[in-house]
């Protein structure tokens, strides 16, 4: 029985070491691409979130999502009664301090200067006057020192006359600088309370409600361009030095399955991110979608070079990256080249008539 059981085994073992047969193969010549992944999102060309600049209710939303906007277009108003009162406080100032509401008072100056010249002119002919008369000996002393008196008097006013009129028109002038330029602050700060776009686009996204309160802090609306769109990428730190201006980068969706857009890299953000120890890269479409939407999910190949007509290999008959066994076992040295995920460049150690068994797992 021990002798028939033995026996059982052995043809069992024979049976499957005949029907097991080793993967072999021959090495082929084919083209190679060595590529990076990237994975990222789809933005509108321009998009940016909005802020608002001052704080107050959100009061009217004057557009919608969806809605195309052209640059500078009002989107939505904030209610905001202390700038609207300080706009209103600072045109009352400015038209105070306009020239014209002075000009009675300048008038007023101008006749004190009139009476003071002519109250100068007739004292320094008094004065003359009396000095001829003392030179001929005639009148007295004290009537020349009273006339000098009231010649330096008469003078002294008319000069200040002068003075005060000057002094006042500067301060007219810087008056009128200072208002016009305090009302341009105060319709400055009201034109913070219309939210308008940058750009000509469409709105994606508008992140209040009328009736809100909404801060400096608060985004307002999310805009960009309506028909131009970029692939914003993250890029891993080991590979960014492979990454150049102008590489092909082969694009794939969900909302296209099965489908592969191509686009051309055109920009490289310099700095890495610390967080996720990765660095932006921007790519544009060659062939884009006939639809699409911000904030899309994507993934991507960006093809660092190219080789055609090269000798390759599964990379899984690749051993210890740099070996590969022939049909008989024999461990044989070769050099490579380009590797992807499926298959790896031979350039040196073996033919096509080389034939190759699949290592084991």
């Amino acid at each position: 029985m021990k002798t028939f059981f033995t026996y059982l085994m052995f043809a069992t073992f024979l049976l499957y070491s005949c029907g097991k047969s080793e993967e072999t193969i021959n090495p082929t010549r084919t083209n190679i691409s060595e590529s990076v992944f990237a994975s990222g999102i789809i933005k509108a060309k321009g998009q940016y979130q909005a802020y608002a600049n001052t704080s107050g209710v959100l009061r009217e939303l004057l557009l919608n999502e969806g809605d195309l906007v052209q640059e500078g277009q009002v989107i939505l108003e904030i209610s905001n009664d202390a700038t609207r009162l300080s706009r209103e406080s600072a045109e009352l100032a400015r038209k105070y301090a306009d020239k014209k509401e002075y000009e009675l008072k300048l008038k007023d100056l101008e006749v004190t200067i009139q009476l003071a010249k002519s109250r100068y002119e007739n004292d320094s002919l008094l004065l003359k006057r009396q000095e001829n008369l003392w030179s001929q000996g005639i009148g007295k002393a004290i009537d020349l020192e009273q006339r000098q008196l009231a010649f330096e008097n008469s003078k002294s006013l008319y000069r200040s006359s002068n003075l005060r009129y000057e002094d006042f028109k500067n301060e007219i002038a810087f008056n009128e600088r200072n208002a016009g330029k305090n009302l341009a602050i105060s319709q400055s700060y009201e034109q913070d309370l219309f939210l308008k776009s940058k750009l000509d686009g469409k709105i994606y996204a508008l992140l209040v409600e009328k009736g809100e309160i909404v801060t400096p802090q608060t985004p307002l609306a999310i805009i960009g361009h309506a028909d131009d769109f970029i692939l914003e990428m993250q890029i891993d730190e080991y590979d960014i030095a492979k990454i150049k201006l102008g590489q092909r980068v082969l694009v794939q969706m969900d909302s296209y399955r099965g489908e592969i857009f191509e686009a051309t890299l055109v920009k490289i953000n310099p700095m890495l991110n610390e967080r996720s120890k990765s660095f932006t890269v921007e790519a544009m479409f060659d062939n884009r979608p006939e639809i699409l939407y911000p904030n899309l999910n994507f993934e991507a190949n960006i093809l660092i070079q190219t080789r055609e007509d090269v000798l390759t290999i599964p990379r899984s008959y690749l051993l210890n990256e740099s070996t590969v066994l022939d049909a008989s076992g024999d461990t044989l040295r070769v050099e490579t080249g380009l590797k992807n995920y499926q298959i790896v460049e031979i350039v040196n150690g073996i033919t096509e008539q080389t034939k190759l068994k699949k290592p084991n797992p």
